[in-house]
């Protein structure tokens, strides 16, 4: 490993120097939150497309995040590819990351990027509540998160408090209504029994099979369950009020202050950025794709129509170790 960084250390050197943008040979070391399965692939053309070697920890963003903030100076990571703002707000807080070209910044919208050009978002996924078509009426379906603390959905209801995609949509709660308000709404769904899972995709699972009725997850989960089994009875409901359970939330990158790769690491951003990998997140993973002239799933609402909370993704992080405390406190973790 250390033989390894060193040549990519003298590579990315050399790069400085000639100013060429010519990357063969280097190394590329990324910290990915986002699973194997999900963009496996896609970094895999990246290697074949440009011949940069890259080695790549998976784990959760929240692991990874806390695992860059102890690591410091000393981590090996050049990239960070979160599955949330909040993650990549928590390495930011740590100045963590090196300041994106205004080239890369600027093929994406400012709201699915961070304040201060730290990171930016590659594609999007909206919160949503995936409910049970063969027994329920869409007309019926809560319009915020305030309706899921109707006695009515008691027992009846799947979340997933660990998930960092819950956490983050408590955060988002947190700076829309405050820490009293959301410690109450939590309190209340408490009350109203869960069921609670470790993640979305069994939930999605479980109200797909008549076994839960209504569930809080991203949007995309379904749709691969329907890629996977060609149909569902499960169905996706995007709340119509413009709060904290309509977030719609980037996944990310940012390039970390310790990387001695900085022209591959700056290659691999665009990269994420290019329509062929924007349209890979739209076809493969369902998402919402982020640059201009690459058209979403065609199932999926355009994303400039879905209702958003007005906030700030930058300071999700800000919030996050509150939402997790108070998330707790309210006896769901």
């Amino acid at each position: 490993m250390i033989i390894r960084r060193s040549i990519a250390a003298a590579i990315s050197l050399l790069l400085l120097v000639t100013a060429c943008g010519d990357d063969d040979g280097a190394t590329l070391t990324i910290y990915s939150g986002r699973s194997e399965e999900l963009v496996g692939p896609l970094l895999a053309r990246f290697e074949a497309e440009t011949g940069v070697a890259i080695e790549v920890r998976y784990a959760s963003s929240t692991d990874l995040a806390a695992t860059l903030r102890e690591e410091g100076s000393s981590s090996p990571a050049d990239v960070f590819f979160a599955q949330d703002p909040a993650s990549l707000g928590a390495v930011a807080e740590a100045d963590m990351f090196r300041v994106l070209a205004p080239s890369i910044r600027a093929l994406v919208p400012e709201r699915f990027s961070d304040r201060d050009g730290l990171w930016v978002g590659v594609s999007g996924r909206s919160r949503v509540l995936v409910y049970d078509s063969t027994s329920l009426d869409p007309a019926d379906l809560p319009a915020d998160a305030d309706d899921l603390l109707d006695p009515v959905w008691r027992g009846r209801i799947g979340i997933a408090p660990s998930n960092a995609s819950f956490l983050a949509f408590v955060a988002a709660m947190i700076l829309d209504r405050g820490e009293d308000a959301t410690a109450e709404w939590l309190a209340g769904l408490a009350a109203n029994d869960p069921q609670i899972f470790s993640g979305n995709s069994p939930i999605v699972t479980e109200v797909n099979n008549g076994t839960v009725a209504i569930g809080l997850v991203n949007h995309y989960y379904l749709l691969g369950l329907i890629a996977d089994q060609g149909s569902a009875t499960a169905a996706n409901h995007f709340f119509p009020n413009a709060g904290p359970e309509s977030l719609v939330m980037p996944a990310g990158v940012g390039i970390l202050t310790t990387t001695d790769s900085l022209g591959a690491a700056e290659q691999f951003v665009e990269f994420l950025l290019t329509a062929e990998s924007q349209q890979y997140f739209a076809e493969e993973t369902f998402e919402y794709p982020l640059i201009d002239g690459v058209e979403a799933p065609a199932s999926l609402p355009p994303l400039d129509t879905l209702a958003h909370p007005d906030l700030d993704l930058s300071d999700l992080a800000t919030v996050l170790d509150l939402a997790t405390d108070l998330v707790a406190a309210a006896g769901l973790l």
